[in-house]
């Protein structure tokens, strides 16, 4: 089991984007693969923004900011890409009226202890987290910032991604740092574990939703109506022609590989060598392992021999999901 901190993790490698306006719920529903005008107050929601094509350029969980005055909605998205979403998203406004900019605004996460049903810990965090079942994506405010409740593969574990002020601390410690590695490494490697896939600059317009399980973790609605690469996914899902998922991988001795240069790198299976078999979605070390999201394709499932780079590269183990997934028959 993934140990828990009792003090949250600060998350540089997400960010957070504003979507202000009057147009701004009409805009984004436009425009993401999942409902979005439907959002409900305290419910945030995995989306997706593809290509034309259906190809994703970008990962996002969205939820309605009614702290604000008057109410944005927000969006958490790796931070890499929160740039070039905004300036390809702001193309597409015309004459809605909706802004897209960056928040000011910092990102932590905290894991601690106990079930979906549990109520506050015996050594919570400071900041306290909110006294409600962490079910995900559950959107609740304090004092300390907004709390979204994260999904989580251990049912002994519980997570939320706190948003907080830049201008502020997410807890009184000063003695305390203000950002843990270690941490931060672990928070990661639990999204890997519950198959939450991040789209990052390097996997920008490599996968359709489907490959990175959007549909089954409730990612994409297929009843909302147009957005662009509508027409590819739907097709893909009505016609039952998905062939690529995503697994999670772990590599047990990973060296000196660089985690953070993995994204996009090749797979193979070592059985059949000539050609690459998929690519790697995200990937983080902690301890001496790596753990990976990975493209597979449904057929090598259960029976591949992954390797990692080229055909004879590091051994990849294929590890459960917390959510079926269909091989071929």
């Amino acid at each position: 089991m993934t140990s828990s901190s009792p003090y949250p993790a600060r998350l540089p490698d997400l960010a957070v984007i504003d979507i202000a306006g009057a147009d701004a719920a009409s805009f984004l529903h436009s425009q993401l693969t999942n409902d979005v005008a439907g959002l409900a107050s305290g419910q945030a929601r995995l989306a997706g923004y593809c290509t034309a094509k259906g190809r994703l350029l970008g990962t996002m969980v969205v939820w309605r900011d009614e702290t604000s005055e008057p109410a944005t909605l927000r969006a958490l998205v790796k931070a890499d890409i929160a740039a070039p979403l905004i300036k390809r998203l702001s193309m597409f406004v015309l004459r809605a009226k909706a802004s897209l900019t960056i928040a000011d605004a910092l990102v932590y996460g905290v894991m601690l202890p106990g079930g979906p049903d549990a109520g506050q810990a015996e050594a919570d965090p400071q900041p306290d987290p909110p006294a409600t079942p962490a079910q995900a994506w559950r959107v609740a405010h304090t004092e300390a910032g907004t709390w979204i409740s994260a999904p989580s593969a251990q049912q002994d574990l519980r997570r939320w991604w706190l948003i907080a002020p830049a201008g502020g601390r997410p807890r009184p410690d000063e003695s305390e740092p203000a950002a843990d590695t270690g941490a931060a490494a672990q928070w990661r490697q639990q999204d890997i574990a519950s198959g939450l896939p991040w789209v990052q600059a390097a996997t920008q317009d490599l996968f359709i939703p489907q490959t990175m399980n959007l549909d089954l973790i409730d990612g994409v609605s297929f009843t909302k109506g147009c957005y662009p690469g509508q027409e590819v996914v739907a097709r893909s899902h009505y016609r039952g022609t998905v062939k690529r998922r995503m697994a999670y991988g772990l590599v047990e001795e990973a060296g000196a590989l660089d985690a953070e240069s993995l994204p996009a790198v090749d797979t193979f299976d070592a059985r059949q060598p000539d050609n690459p078999c998929g690519r790697v979605m995200n990937a983080v070390r902690v301890g001496p392992a790596i753990h990976l999201l990975m493209e597979v394709q449904l057929g090598d499932l259960g029976g591949a021999d992954f390797r990692l780079g080229r055909p004879d590269g590091p051994a990849i183990s294929e590890q459960p999901l917390p959510y079926p997934i269909e091989t071929e028959a």
